[in-house]
Parts: structure tokens; sequence; C-alpha cells
């Protein structure tokens, strides 16, 4: 396959899946391994349907070795499929699935890391409660019986005490080693969300990819710009893990460089570089991951109006974003503006409206308000609560 003899690779690789399912051995990593490689040179030569047999037959049976790798594997492989099928519905489920698996995999690996470190912790907490109750009662008896037997109970419990205090010092040197090790085990998760982050990341630029190469082949007009300004929403998303990946809080993004990328993205994607600018003057501000998301979204679709629609028959503009803090009760003021044309009060919205309805959904989903001023151009002012950080 590796020197493309697919004349000499195929039949080998076919005469190895029939003997695995001749013997009933089908539960094997070899056998879904082929499947997969049999599909992928089906897709190659655009036989999408062979392809997708091929494809659900491997994840069918790596569902049934509950392989994770191979699981996820065959969901990209379908999504893949899928997408040059031009059936994108059907490739976004899959997606989704590839992207679910993944998650769930991680968090199982979380929860099980957590329980054990509880387990062990209730075991240490055990074992020195134990260790105390039984030093008390020792005193106890040793009191009862101080009149007839002082010099014994001298000599005993200076020998209790000794052997107290080397039980002692045992139970704090494991004490240690278990501190030692929790510290280590969150760390090793804390590069694990690490992980996962960047590689939700590079699955959103390849998302973000496959937009593109679609796009390329799209000769409507009001197609390729609905295809362009998803992949702008998919590449929102993705500098946003890319942030977390990156940055010291696995929980939270600093806003202020994330506008100036995203800006900059936008910009880039519209060919406006040198003739449209973007400001962003504002103080470094954290959020949350899902409110940082939400308030990405709604600032891609504001400036991607603003590029589109706000500085027609305008050779020079600039688009400023702000987020600051509105008063002492968590509430947070995003301000978007341009010196474009202005929007018309009540104006019917152009393209498709998919953008609008995309506003307005997430202002609703951050419990927010919306308002427009139009003066010297088109001013959008969203106010809502900050969500606090664990």
């Amino acid at each position: 396959m590796r020197r493309k003899q697919y004349e000499k690779a195929i039949p080998l690789l076919n005469e190895c899946s029939f003997l695995l399912e001749k013997h009933k051995i089908t539960q094997n990593q070899v056998y879904v391994f082929n499947t997969y490689v049999l599909g992928v040179r089906e897709l190659e030569m655009k036989k999408y349907d062979n392809a997708i047999l091929l494809f659900k037959k491997g994840l069918n049976e790596a569902i049934k070795q509950k392989s994770i790798s191979f699981i996820s594997t065959g969901y990209g492989h379908l999504s893949n499929a899928y997408t040059q099928k031009n059936d994108y519905k059907t490739a976004l489920k899959y997606y989704t699935e590839f992207y679910k698996n993944d998650f769930d995999e991680v968090d199982k690996q979380l929860n099980q890391s957590l329980q054990e470190n509880e387990l062990k912790l209730d075991i240490a907490l055990k074992e020195k409660e134990i260790t105390q109750k039984a030093k008390e009662r020792n005193w106890y008896i040793a009191a009862l019986i101080a009149g007839l037997f002082l010099l014994v109970l001298v000599y005993r419990n200076f020998r209790l005490k000794q052997k107290s205090n080397q039980q002692l010092e045992l139970l704090n040197g494991e004490l240690e080693t278990k501190n030692t090790l929790l510290d280590k085990r969150n760390a090793e998760n804390e590069l694990l969300l690490k992980e996962i982050h960047h590689r939700v990341k590079n699955n959103l630029e390849v998302v973000s990819s496959l937009l593109e190469l679609q796009s390329a082949q799209i000769d409507d007009p009001a197609v390729a710009s609905a295809m362009l300004a998803s992949q702008n929403r998919v590449h929102s998303m993705g500098i946003i893990h890319q942030k977390l990946y990156q940055g010291e809080h696995l929980a939270a993004i600093e806003m202020r460089d994330y506008f100036i990328n995203l800006g900059e993205n936008i910009v880039s994607s519209f060919n406006a570089e040198g003739r449209i600018k973007v400001e962003c003057n504002m103080p470094k501000l954290v959020l949350d991951v899902d409110t940082a998301i939400s308030i990405g979204l709604i600032t891609n679709e504001l400036i991607t109006n603003s590029l589109k629609y706000a500085f027609e028959n305008k050779q020079e503009g600039n688009i400023k974003i702000t987020l600051n803090e509105e008063d002492n009760e968590g509430g947070l003021l995003l301000k978007v503006s341009d010196d474009g044309i202005g929007k018309v009060p009540d104006e019917k919205a152009k393209g498709t409206g998919f953008g609008t309805q995309l506003i307005s959904l997430l202002t609703r989903q951050l419990d927010g308000k919306l308002l427009y001023e139009i003066n010297n151009g088109t001013t959008v002012l969203l106010y809502f609560k900050k969500t606090k950080l664990a």
C-alpha cells in the first residue's frame, strides 16, 4: 500500500480479512485495521458507498472490542467519507461522535483518578484515627493501674510512646509519598487536558480546512460566503482551545489577546489587511470557557457583518472591540463598533440571516441584553453577567 502497488496490496488485504472471518476471529485489531485501510482505498477511488460500508463494518467490530482509539478512528473516517460525498449533515453527526468519544474517555480517566485519590486519602485518615484511639486507650489503662505498677507503667509508657512515634513517623512518610503521588497524578491530568485541547484545536483546523477546500469548488457567491462564515466560526472556537492548552489556566480565557487574534484572522479571510483596522483597547479580562466560546461567536458574527456591509464604497475603516466590567455585581459590557455607513433601524437582515439568528440565540443563552446604536457607523452593545470561575 505504501508503495502504491494497489494491484498487489488489495488482494492480500482481502485474503487476510477472509481468513479472519473464516476462523471467526474478527474481534481482532488487525481485522479492524485492514477494513479501514480497504475503506480508505475505496474513498481514494471516490467509491463513497463502498468506503462507507467498510468503515461501518470496521467500526462495529471496534465497538465490540471496546477499542477507544479504533472507535474514534472509525467515526473520523465516516465523517470524512460523508463530507466528500457532500452529505454534510451525516458527516457532522459522525464528527460529533468522534469529538464526544475523545472527551468521554478523558472524563472516564479523570473520574477514575479522582476516585482512586479519594480512596487513598480516606485510608490514610482512618489509619491515623485508629492510631490516635489506640494511644488514648493505652493512656486510660495506664492511669487505672498507676498505683500498683508505677515503675512498670513508666517503662511501658516509654515503650508505647516510642512505638507510637515510630508508627507516626512511618505514617507521615506514607502520607508524604501519597501527596507526592497526588501531585504527580494532578500534573498528569493537567497534561492530559492540555493534550485534549490541542487535539480539539487540530480537529477544528481540519474541519476549517475541509470547508475551505469545499468552498474552492463552489461557484455560487452566496454559498461560498456561507462557507467562509462557517469556516470563521470554526476558527473562532479553535483559537479558544489553542489559548487553553498554551495558557496557565485550563478553564479560563484571556479575552483581549483572543479578540486581537480573532480580528486578525477574520480581516485576513476577507483580504482586507491594510484597509480595515481592528482595535482592542481594553484591560486584560478572564472568562470561563463556555462564556468565552459564546462571546467569541457573537464577536465573530459582528466583525463579519461589518466587513461585509459597513464599508461599501469606503477604502478604509476601523472596527473597535472592548469588553469591560460594567458594575460591582459581575456585569460585563461587550462593545463592537465600526465607522461604516451605518445600519438602517429595523432593516431586514442581509444574506441568509443565520448570523443574526445565531447572535440572538447566544444572547439568550448568556441571559444578556443586546442594543444597537446608529451614529457615524454602527455600535452593538451586549450586557451580560460574568460567570464565576471554579
